[in-house]
């Protein structure tokens, strides 16, 4: 059966169509029009969506978790769960992450994803795995770990890429000895690197760029700014970030990691083409304030929400968001004044740009995946559909 969303506002990557619609059939988007619809066929399902948005699902590459549950609680319904609690706010591909823990709970939740993915759940698609650590600088770990944090083992790592397919992509500190090597066996496996945790300065991002490295994980959190060396100043993570034009930052939106005056200086350096929103949400998105654990339930750090985002214990430091992907959206909107058209851009086409997979996802065109979703002015979504089945739908 097609289905038609008509009356409403199709966000493109060229433009925003006023008075659009779309039609949508086999689970991919066969055409998009504007004016009024005349249904061609008895079977087809025609939604009125009464001047709302009609926009490409959101796309959240970097997500720990999120309605109580986290990615490495160790079963399957924590999988499933955490993925669904995202879903409603309009993600329609995710990509769950872990954080840096024991062998037992990375490996119990590699046999987890895949069963997940192997069964037909009504969520949204999980791309695959992002692996977080455990391959970090001590000055940078932020909420990780610190008793897990070492180089590159080629024995460990090894054995990890041979145990499961699911990982696509790995966030490394590029100045840990093997780093380089590490990079370039991922992209030979079709893995994407990125750096996050990092203290390295820019000659060693330069490196780990040429080396494959094309992403910087949550942009300012956990990475090195200009610092002194012996008395001279070297340019950081951060700084790297704007010198590489081609280089894509994470920008977790939640108007708590970032002040709306940095969000606009990323805005005003690296431009609509080279940001990737994500959430970096924990098992407290979407749930009320009070104390959570941070990874597995059961050896995780904890974690205390409160003032709209996740700390540790202490207090010192962010221990990722419980921001959901309408919010990066609305506030790269009302906060930076970026143009609707390319706020949604930056949660949907840039991450699948990044991760491989625009040819299939991030926008609305012609026999792309018919991952879609309707929201209001204020991004409040009403409707949801994964691969061409309607999931969510209060209009």
């Amino acid at each position: 059966m097609s289905i038609v969303l008509k009356n409403g506002k199709v966000i493109t990557q060229e433009r925003i169509i006023d008075n659009g619609g779309i039609v949508l059939e086999d689970n991919k988007i066969k055409e998009i029009f504007q004016g009024e619809y005349t249904q061609r066929e008895s079977d087809t399902q025609v939604i009125d969506v009464e001047g709302l948005y009609i926009s490409p699902g959101f796309i959240d590459i970097h997500t720990h978790g999120g309605g109580g549950h986290d990615f490495m609680d160790g079963t399957t319904e924590s999988i499933i769960e955490a993925a669904k609690s995202h879903m409603k706010y309009g993600t329609t591909s995710i990509i769950p992450t872990t954080t840096t823990g024991d062998r037992e709970s990375l490996f119990n939740t590699f046999d987890n994803i895949r069963l997940v993915k192997e069964s037909s759940y009504d969520g949204p698609n999980i791309l695959g795995l992002h692996l977080e650590g455990p391959y970090f600088s001590y000055e940078q770990k932020g909420a990780q770990d610190p008793k897990y944090i070492k180089d590159p083992d080629p024995e460990e790592y090894l054995e990890i890429l041979d145990y499961s397919n699911d990982i696509i992509r790995w966030t490394i500190a590029p100045e840990r000895n093997g780093a380089m090597e590490l990079g370039r066996l991922l992209n030979q496996r079709g893995i994407k690197p990125s750096i996050g945790h990092s203290n390295a300065v820019y000659e060693q991002v330069l490196e780990a760029f040429e080396n494959g490295y094309k992403l910087l994980t949550h942009f300012y959190s956990g990475m090195s700014m200009v610092r002194r060396i012996n008395a001279f100043r070297y340019p950081g993570v951060v700084e790297s970030g704007y010198l590489i034009d081609d280089m894509y930052v994470e920008v977790i939106a939640d108007g708590m990691h970032l002040p709306a005056s940095l969000l606009k200086l990323i805005y005003k350096i690296k431009g609509p083409d080279r940001i990737c929103l994500v959430t970096d949400s924990m098992r407290g998105a979407g749930m009320p304030d009070g104390e959570y654990v941070l990874g597995n339930i059961d050896t995780g750090q904890k974690v205390i929400v409160e003032d709209g985002v996740a700390k540790l214990p202490s207090r010192d430091a962010f221990a990722g968001s419980v921001a959901t992907v309408d919010r990066l959206v609305r506030n790269m909107v009302n906060l930076v004044d970026v143009p609707l058209q390319e706020a949604v851009k930056m949660m949907t086409y840039n991450p699948a740009k990044v991760m491989g997979i625009e040819s299939n996802k991030g926008s609305i065109a012609i026999d792309k995946d018919a991952d879609i979703i309707v929201f209001d002015r204020d991004i409040k979504v009403s409707l949801v559909m994964v691969s061409g089945k309607i999931l969510i739908n209060n209009l």
